[in-house]
């Protein structure tokens, strides 16, 4: 956008205020910096850096393996090209869960050692405390309910959360909780559409969907998906705007043609 210069960064009151004018938020993911650049410089006001990483960069079937360290590492990359945007951090697997006191050690140091802006906490009631102990250290929070990633081997699959009744009574308190515990956004994933319209109508903090419908105050994606860079993915939930995973590899075959026949380089592109 070439307004940037004379943009504010985008900050915990500019996403309240989107909500409250009902205008909606946009989250993306991004893992590095040329990418988190594309990003930033598109206008999109919130840079998710998710433990998705593990997944898409390092090919691992579950987000569980990534650690702290390698999230701080994927966060500095993403925060050096950002002058806009919002960078938000997940906390990995195992960095908080059971001990509020590690949840806060763990958010210092993302905040501290990558300059983001916030971080992403996966769970209802059973954080609470942790959510409670990093804002009250001055960190923005965000939550996340619905699927939850890293919670996937209780669950047993990736399928929609909350179709049940009771499911969805228990995720209704789960997201007063995080309100009140004071999360300034949460994550909805993959819930029927219904209950996350309902959900964002009740609640004074924004939601963002990803699989949760069109009722919510904002949308996520993970960026590598929706470019079309990973192949043979695609749930309901996701439009591919692009088929990077084409394109370059139509690229890379051209590029190999052309050393191996001596067309590249050319005399234009010698010294």
């Amino acid at each position: 956008m070439s307004e940037h210069k004379e943009m504010k960064r985008i900050s915990t009151s500019t996403i309240m205020e989107m909500k409250n004018s009902g205008e909606k938020i946009t989250m993306l993911t991004a893992y590095d910096y040329s990418m988190a650049s594309i990003l930033d410089q598109a206008g999109i006001e919130i840079i998710l850096v998710g433990d998705s990483a593990a997944n898409v960069f390092a090919g691992h079937s579950t987000t569980l393996p990534i650690t702290l360290d390698q999230m701080i590492y994927h966060a500095s990359s993403v925060v050096r090209a950002v002058k806009w945007a919002m960078v938000i951090v997940d906390l990995p697997f195992g960095s908080y869960q059971g001990s509020s006191s590690k949840a806060l050690e763990s958010a210092i140091r993302i905040m501290k050692e990558s300059g983001a802006h916030g971080v992403k906490l996966e769970g209802g009631a059973e954080i609470q405390e942790a959510v409670e102990k990093i804002v009250s250290a001055g960190i923005p929070v965000v939550g996340h309910l619905g699927l939850t990633p890293q919670s996937i081997n209780q669950f047993g699959s990736f399928g929609v959360r909350a179709k049940s009744e009771s499911e969805a009574h228990v995720l209704k308190n789960n997201l007063h909780v995080l309100q009140e515990a004071g999360c300034f956004a949460v994550v909805l994933e993959k819930i029927p559409a219904k209950l996350a319209g309902e959900l964002s109508s009740h609640t004074r903090i924004p939601t963002i969907g990803i699989g949760a419908g069109m009722g919510c105050d904002g949308q996520v994606l993970v960026v590598n998906d929706m470019l079309g860079l990973t192949e043979n993915f695609k749930p309901k939930f996701l439009r591919q705007y692009l088929n990077l995973h084409g394109e370059i590899k139509g690229a890379v075959q051209q590029y190999i043609k052309d050393v191996k026949d001596n067309s590249f380089p050319g005399t234009d592109e010698q010294y």
